[in-house]
């Protein structure tokens, strides 16, 4: 019978791989907002609900993970990094993933009052929670550390390395050899966010035309 420690494992697996699939999409996104073959609307609102479903399964998962008979871990601990002494490390990079997922609850919901920059400025930390939750669960989770489930970390790993290498080849075949580099970095700064919360991210700035 599930005990609230597998349930646990496997919300926390899950919240990894539908995270890893928000990054995949968010680096995919091409500069009008959408996914190349897809309109701008079905691009943003599959990155939307991915992203509630990371954000739900986050939240039993840590649930789960403080409410068991035998948890010794605390509520604090999964938001207050190195609030306990059982695997601090581990335990600590989810806090910081989980806080920084919070960040972008908030600033979602007040992006109308804080600003364009200051809400820009905080989603570029989406790409962080990342590879703080998939380290948390390789980490904590023993299972993430041999078998499928290993191979299923590598294969997020190799999605988003993919994802970027292919987002940045076609940043290069789109520019003359003169051009690449600071296309390539214009490219690297203007990639949209890939927003966690259920709020469209904002259209980048347009490229500068062409010389000549």
């Amino acid at each position: 019978m599930p005990t609230s420690g597998t349930a646990s494992q496997l919300t926390g697996v899950i919240a990894v791989v539908l995270l890893t699939a928000v990054v995949v999409l968010g680096v995919l996104v091409n500069r009008q907002g959408r996914l190349p073959g897809l309109p701008r609307f079905a691009s943003l609102s599959l990155h939307r609900y991915l992203s509630l479903l990371a954000v739900g399964f986050l939240a039993v998962h840590i649930l789960t993970a403080v409410a068991g008979p035998f948890a010794r871990i605390g509520l604090i601990a999964a938001v207050v990094p190195f609030a306990s002494a059982y695997q601090p490390v581990w335990l600590a990079l989810g806090a910081v993933s989980f806080d920084l997922m919070a960040a972008l609850i908030v600033t979602s919901l007040l992006r109308r009052h804080i600003g364009r920059r200051s809400w820009r400025a905080v989603h570029w930390l989406a790409y962080a929670c990342w590879p703080t939750a998939l380290a948390h669960s390789i980490g904590t989770g023993t299972g993430m550390r041999s078998g499928r489930l290993l191979d299923l970390a590598v294969a997020c790993i190799l999605a988003v390395l993919a994802a970027a290498g292919w987002r940045l080849a076609g940043s290069l075949r789109a520019v003359p050899r003169a051009r690449r580099v600071p296309e390539l970095m214009a490219a690297l700064a203007l990639t949209p966010e890939p927003a966690l919360m259920p709020e469209p991210a904002l259209m980048p700035e347009p490229e500068p035309p062409c010389d000549g």
